[in-house]
């Protein structure tokens, strides 16, 4: 499925709106509520977050100077990366349901995936740009 450049902006800006609220919400609300740990894992999941959306808004700005390059693949693979990696750590802080834990990992490879895609995009276009 087509992930148009558009999208891919929109879905960035409104991830970062995401993450920002959540880390406001973690560094507020959530400090009296939750231990360390749980806020660790809180804080990580909004890195995380914060981080990936800048990606796909950087995606998406690729995707316009570059509409041959077909970023549509790793524009999902690092939606998928924040929605399974952050998601679940997310709700792991806030259930403290350990099992949440298992699912964190193949948010993680999502993004390993996305980066290598864009690595050998960048590779394989050396000579192009």
């Amino acid at each position: 499925m087509k992930f148009s450049a558009q999208h891919m902006l929109l879905t960035g800006a409104l991830g970062m709106l995401i993450a920002v609220a959540t880390g406001a919400f973690g560094a507020h609300a959530l400090k009296k509520i939750l231990d360390a740990d749980m806020l660790a894992i809180w804080q990580t999941a909004v890195h995380y977050q914060m981080v990936h959306a800048l990606g796909l808004l950087g995606i998406g700005i690729l995707q316009i100077q570059k509409p041959h390059w077909h970023l549509s693949a790793p524009a999902w693979l690092m939606l998928a990366g924040i929605l399974l990696f952050s998601g679940s750590l997310y709700l792991l802080a806030l259930s403290g349901i350990r099992w949440l834990g298992a699912v964190t990992p193949f948010g993680g490879v999502a993004f390993l995936l996305a980066w290598g895609w864009l690595a050998q995009l960048a590779w394989r276009q050396r000579n192009a740009v």
